[in-house]
């Protein structure tokens, strides 16, 4: 993937600020509105042609982190604000005002503080970034009402320059253009002023530039591409680790409520801290004691001789808000919460001092964290032991889970890089702690244990990435769910992300992640010296997915000169009973050298005859020259622990299972992990052609009528899915018999026969019982039929939809939804969907790259669609994905049946659901 992380910023603090050209006649322009530099960047149209999404409810204020880690709150400007944007104006230098209003005009700052706060109207939007109360940048874009095209201008504090604020800013006054229907921005700035060209260049969208003299005309497109998702992702994956340092890597740490008596969690977490060896400084607050557990104790954080990066916090949960606060205002960086039991005004209250403060947070109802750097060695938690040094990430939700992690990867001899207990998980997530591990260079396996989702859609593109350069494992927690079921399954997979069903499970796959290297395919050759083990072990292989196909003769032939006389060079191989070390050592190892196996599974028992010679077969593969370019797997029955790590000869641990299955299913999963890694990085969507500007118009208008949502009728329907190019069977609108004649004339089939459907309004599947096929050898026979269905549905019949009738085909079901959790979800199988529309279905989240599309086609236990429509479904989905992820007011869209037949692929029937709420972006850089 090219690196487009935008270039280091220069030492100097250059300023960032734009000109915008005033609107109003009441504002004399120094220089003449400009038309954009392109005319097909912004098509021409006039007010009238253009309606305005429905405004969301996006006013709140919201966190977000700048380059360096620091919180600033972004809100919207309100005449409230005119003193302090007036102030911010007035503080510039000179050069600073020249560059942002071409002159050192006090009427132009006057001018410029009062449009920016002026009530709000339609074109215009201001947002502010204020830190600890302060205003430090303005972002404001100025258009005619109902254009598509503004003006944009930037504003920031000059000692708060190059800390990305004009480029957050930027980001979010593009999210709220784009949900007023705005598709450009325009910006005039001086030719020297490099800086603010960088930031509009920088930001990953399409920038056009027209040099006029002095000054530069910038067209800036916000149309969300992926090069503009992965400048997102680099700069929110950049703030984001700079914004965890005082968490993960503190220089000192003071723990609050480390009681007297034995039995406080403080009191414990602050031994695990001094016992694990920290190497920073360590402080405990006490009202009254002086000293705990050997550790300085100071009456409140504020008598802390230093200030710490990071505090321990285990007090009562109504006391937790208040000691947050503290905190807070004595300048420390982040908190770990161990206390439970907080209400929701006591979490509203934590959140604001940590949001207030730019604190970043882990818990609460969190069992600590511990890291091994031997620059810090942490170890705040409320476990018994302390980690050893390794290369696996851990980041759990349930302190129960993250402690069965935590013992089994000991036994396993599997070291950590970091250790993280998320609990309640209100600020740091599991996204957090991939883009941690993406940078710190020590972690090479990562594992999680995620009970939800703070934003699915960020998360998969994170851990898609991450996944690429280290094995991400889960437990698949929360399968009882149905549909939540499905759709962790679906993110599991678009994000290659090994998901196991136990904690078990995980650990043995971790076992042959952590030690072996990855098979090259599903082939595995069993090598047992108990013909039964080895049938099991085959068939245990068959069970979770892999193949035992029989070894090809040159190799058998092979295997049948080293091994004693009675084996069977089969698949299984049968050694017998009489092998000894030597024979069974060079049996595994040519297996595993050879291009016909991709893995080999090696079950073994003690036998007398070997026990007479003094043979150990399990220390024979110990021998193994390791290592070697296949995995090798052992299976003992008689093996006490479920799997086990033994040292090679070499170095290279052996994955030793006591049952055939644990080990088969470890293989699957490295199978699985094989193969996505050699499919080639897909992450774009496929590019679609859409009359998108007609779309959101006609939602627009079609809420702007219904308010409160709803579902569309058959014409607003069929003109919504026009404008992604759906293809639907050829139909017509009926209100009277008389129309539903002359429809039927128009588009009965070769047999003279034409489907009726009634339409009433109302949810699905009401009208489905209003599908009559007709035999059209008269207008009596539609007169008749037309005449049933207004005495069958009276006042609710909104009129017919009059169709041919359908070809022979495959009945399919297409389809979106949006879910409250995971956002859009692109959905395909079988037609005649269930109440729940995931039931059954292959889901994928939107939007949908080329691999998924083909996965959701090629779907196992899915009906096989005609080898010949396979393309054209996949490009149907990738419409939907396109439609889904332009509209998210649309809550539901079917296709039921669509139909692949000779003639092609049309939906015969379909629906749509709006709903006026709008999801918020879910790339959009903000905290929880």
């Amino acid at each position: 993937m090219p690196d487009t992380r935008p270039a280091p910023a220069p030492a100097q603090p250059v300023p960032v600020h734009v000109r915008q050209t005033p609107v109003h006649a009441e504002q004399t322009p120094v220089h003449p509105r400009r038309t954009p530099v392109h005319a097909e960047q912004t098509p021409p149209q006039t007010p009238a042609d253009v309606q305005q999404a429905p405004a969301p409810a996006r006013h709140a204020p919201v966190h977000a982190l700048l380059a360096d880690g620091t919180t600033v709150r972004i809100r919207r400007a309100g005449p409230e604000d005119h003193d302090a944007v007036l102030a911010l104006y007035e503080a510039m230098s000179p050069d600073n005002l020249r560059l942002r209003f071409f002159s050192l005009s006090r009427v132009s700052v006057r001018r410029a503080a009062h449009r920016a706060t002026a009530p709000g109207r339609p074109g215009h939007r201001t947002l502010l970034a204020e830190h600890a109360g302060r205003l430090v940048g303005l972002a404001e874009y100025d258009g005619p009402p109902g254009g598509t095209t503004a003006d944009a201008a930037l504003a920031v504090a000059d000692d708060w320059h190059h800390r990305g604020v004009a480029t957050l800013l930027l980001e979010h006054l593009a999210d709220a253009a784009r949900t007023a229907g705005i598709t450009a921005f325009t910006a005039d700035a001086l030719a020297e002023n490099r800086e603010v060209l960088k930031v509009f260049h920088d930001l990953g969208l399409r920038v056009t530039r027209h040099y006029d003299g002095p000054e530069v005309h910038c067209v800036v497109e916000l149309t969300e591409d992926e090069d503009y998702l992965r400048a997102v992702e680099a700069r929110a994956g950049r703030a984001g680790v700079a914004s965890l340092r005082p968490l993960l890597r503190p220089r000192s740490v003071v723990v609050i409520g480390a009681g007297r008596g034995p039995g406080s969690a403080g009191r414990a977490v602050l031994r695990t801290v001094r016992r694990g060896g920290f190497t920073g400084r360590l402080f405990a607050v006490h009202p009254e004691a002086h000293a705990l557990c050997g550790v300085p104790a100071h009456p409140s954080v504020a008598a802390l001789p230093v200030v710490p990066d990071l505090a321990v916090i285990a007090v009562p949960a109504a006391a937790v808000p208040g000691v947050a606060e503290e905190c807070g205002r004595a300048g420390v960086r982040a908190l770990l919460v161990v206390s439970d039991g907080l209400d929701a005004r006591l979490s509203n209250a934590l959140m604001e001092a940590c949001r207030g403060h730019g604190m970043r947070l882990l818990g609460p109802h969190s069992l600590g964290l511990a890291t091994t750097d031997d620059g810090i060695r942490l170890n705040a938690t409320l476990t018994t032991g302390c980690p050893g040094p390794g290369t696996a990430g851990v980041a759990v939700q349930s302190g129960g889970v993250g402690i069965a992690l935590l013992d089994g990867l000991a036994r396993l001899g599997i070291g950590l890089s970091e250790f993280v207990s998320l609990g309640d998980k209100y600020d740091v997530s599991g996204n957090d702690l991939l883009q941690w591990w993406e940078a710190d260079g020590r972690t090479g396996l990562a594992v999680l244990h995620l009970e939800s989702f703070g934003n699915p859609r960020a998360f998969s593109r994170t851990a898609r990435r991450v996944a690429r350069a280290m094995p991400v494992l889960t437990v698949d927690a929360g399968r009882s769910e149905p549909g939540r079921a499905v759709t962790r399954q679906a993110l599991f997979a678009q994000a290659g992300i090994t998901a196991t069903r136990t904690v078990a499970e995980l650990l043995d796959t971790a076992a042959l992640l952590h030690a072996q290297p990855l098979p090259h395919g599903t082939r595995v050759a069993v090598v047992s010296n108990a013909r039964g083990l080895g049938v099991l072990a085959a068939d245990a292989c068959a069970d979770a997915g892999l193949s035992v196909p029989p070894l090809d003769a040159a190799l058998a032939a092979e295997l049948r000169d080293l091994l004693p006389e009675g084996a069977a060079a089969g698949n299984p191989v049968d050694v017998t009973a009489a092998v000894g070390e030597e024979r069974l050592l060079a049996c595994v190892e040519r297996l595993a050298r050879h291009d016909g196996v991709d893995a080999v599974l090696v079950t073994l028992v003690p036998t007398a005859v070997a026990a007479a010679t003094g043979d150990d077969p399990l220390r024979a593969l110990t021998e193994l020259p390791f290592p070697l370019p296949r995995p090798v797997v052992a299976v003992l029955p008689a093996q006490a622990a479920r799997v086990e790590l033994r040292r090679s000869r070499g170095g290279t641990p052996l994955p030793v299972h006591s049952d055939a299955a644990d080990a088969a299913r470890a293989l699957a999963h490295a199978a699985r992990r094989a193969a996505w890694l050699s499919q080639r990085p897909d992450t774009s969507p496929e590019p679609v052609e859409a009359d998108t500007g007609r779309a959101r118009r006609l939602v627009a208008a079609w809420l702007e009528e219904h308010p409160a949502g709803g579902r569309l009728d058959p014409r607003d329907t069929a003109a919504l899915l026009a404008c992604y190019g759906i293809p639907q069977l050829p139909w017509a609108w009926a209100r009277s018999e008389d129309e539903a004649v002359r429809a039927a004339e128009r588009l009965a089939g070769a047999d003279g026969r034409v489907v009726l459907r009634a339409y009433v309004p109302g949810p699905p599947p009401r009208d489905e019982r209003g599908a009559v096929p007709l035999d059209v050898h008269g207008a009596a026979r539609i007169r008749a039929a037309h005449r049933d269905l207004v005495t069958r549905f009276g006042d609710l019949l909104a009129g017919v939809v009059v169709q041919p009738p359908a070809d022979r085909g495959t009945e399919l079901f297409a389809g979106v939804v949006q879910d409250e959790v995971f956002g859009p979800l692109v959905v395909y199988g079988p037609g005649g969907a269930a109440a729940d529309p995931l039931a059954g279905h292959a889901v994928r989240l939107a939007p949908l790259t080329g691999r998924d599309a083909h996965d959701l086609v090629t779907a196992p236990g899915l009906p096989a669609a005609p080898a010949a429509h396979t393309a054209r479904l996949e490009q149907l989905l990738h419409r939907l994905s396109r439609l889904a992820c332009d509209l998210p007011h649309v809550t539901e869209a079917a296709l039921d049946p669509l139909l692949a037949g000779p003639h092609g692929v049309h939906a015969l029937n379909a629906r749509i659901h709006l709903t006026p709420h709008r999801p918020n972006d879910p790339y959009l850089r903000r905290l929880r």
